[in-house]
């Protein structure tokens, strides 16, 4: 059976180029990065090398980026750690209704310290509007975390305008003020840049961009102050406790310097597949809803809802066929959640429950989007002839 991986937004394989320069440092280059002789300065040597190179890919310095085990901690780190540093001067948080589970969790545990958040709405496209970010300040407000793009319908946020916002912000006296965007989709898609973007705090996942699990970055904008979140030792400039895992780190780093070198031509391919796809799907398949805006989105994504269907149960026929896809509803205690993401671009239920996501790869083939076509087009025609609501089964009676 052939087997087509289109989940990339979940997971990424880890390129070969990656996990070859990775490889000496978990066999014989594999001192303790704090250690002073030889073998521990070949460590700290490479994740130094690894620091510039992340740094590079954001428009960072590298003293301004913090090694993480991930995307989670890293918006942990940001979020939990600036407001627990600023708390004396605010205790306001704006965000969006689209985040991330770690975003919206860490403002959930604040939220328990007294903290207050104003949730920011999508409307039908999934992006945030400026205006709403500028409705929402308040004298209290010390953040704004708002996504690069967002994981499950990939629409790109105006974070240059909200970061322009901020700045101004600050000249007018609202000195305390900062902005966080969680840019773990985005990275390797689109063009980081945290001086256009304006941001102070970004957070980034090495398993995105074809790196292997267990690593991530932080982005600190010299001069803003963080709690450590994991504290017990030196590592970091003081900022994250615990031996760095200097393979991973040196994976991180090797991958984002391909995004840079690749990213025009990966979109290009990414999109390409992805237009062909929905061009086809469009054609042939009928009762879908495109989810998120068209244009201000990932080149890679697409989020499509389709009527009379539980996504889940769509995404078991996919898979039994080799086909993987993902869907943002979650399977909990026999009962199907509708996907929040979908909810808040204002659709109902039904299709929320019915939204599968499909995310192009740089390895996928045109010969991977016309399988995965074949057989989606047969499961939902199979599916619909069991729904009591369809055509298809309104047909059969």
């Amino acid at each position: 059976m052939r087997k087509v991986y289109l989940d990339h937004s979940a997971t990424t394989p880890s390129d070969r180029r990656v996990v070859e320069a990775m490889l000496p440092y978990l066999t014989e280059k594999f001192g303790n990065a704090s250690s002073v002789h030889s073998f521990g300065q070949e460590a700290r040597a490479a994740v130094d090398r690894a620091r510039r190179q992340v740094a590079a890919f954001v428009g960072a310095r590298a003293n301004e980026i913090v090694f993480t085990s991930g995307g989670t901690e890293a918006n942990n780190m940001g979020i939990r750690g600036l407001c627990e540093a600023a708390q004396a001067h605010g205790k306001h948080i704006i965000t969006s209704a689209i985040e991330h589970p770690s975003v919206r969790s860490s403002i959930g545990v604040l939220e328990q310290r007294g903290w207050e958040f104003t949730q920011l709405p999508v409307y039908e496209d999934g992006v945030v509007r400026v205006e709403d970010v500028r409705a929402a300040l308040r004298p209290d407000t010390i953040l704004i975390s708002v996504m690069l793009a967002n994981n499950e319908i990939g629409t790109v946020q105006p974070i240059g305008e909200i970061g322009a916002l901020v700045r101004a912000e600050r000249e007018r006296g609202h000195r305390h003020l900062w902005l966080h965007t969680d840019a773990v989709q985005a990275a390797g898609r689109v063009l980081i840049d945290v001086e256009a973007l304006g941001c102070d705090l970004l957070s980034l996942s090495a398993h995105k961009i074809y790196a292997p699990k267990g690593c991530g970055a932080l982005f600190v904008r010299k001069g803003v102050r963080l709690i450590p979140q994991q504290v017990g030792g030196h590592q970091e400039r003081e900022r994250r406790g615990g031996t760095e895992a200097v393979a991973n780190i040196v994976a991180l780093g090797a991958a984002t310097e391909l995004a840079q070198q690749e990213l025009p031509a990966r979109n290009e391919h990414t999109r390409r597949l992805r237009d062909r796809f929905e061009k086809q799907i469009a054609e042939n398949v009928g009762e879908i809803v495109f989810n998120g805006s068209r244009e201000q989105r990932l080149p890679h994504l697409s989020n499509i809802s389709f009527r009379f269907i539980e996504g889940e149960g769509l995404l078991i026929h996919l898979d039994m066929q080799g086909v993987a896809v993902s869907t943002g509803s979650a399977c909990s205690s026999g009962t199907i959640e509708p996907s929040p993401i979908i909810q808040a671009l204002g659709r109902d239920d039904e299709l929320a429950r019915g939204s599968l996501r499909f995310s192009f790869g740089k390895d996928n083939t045109e010969e991977d989007v016309d399988y995965a076509l074949e057989v989606l087009t047969r499961a939902v025609a199979s599916l619909r002839k069991l729904s009591p609501l369809s055509k298809e089964s309104l047909a059969m009676v």
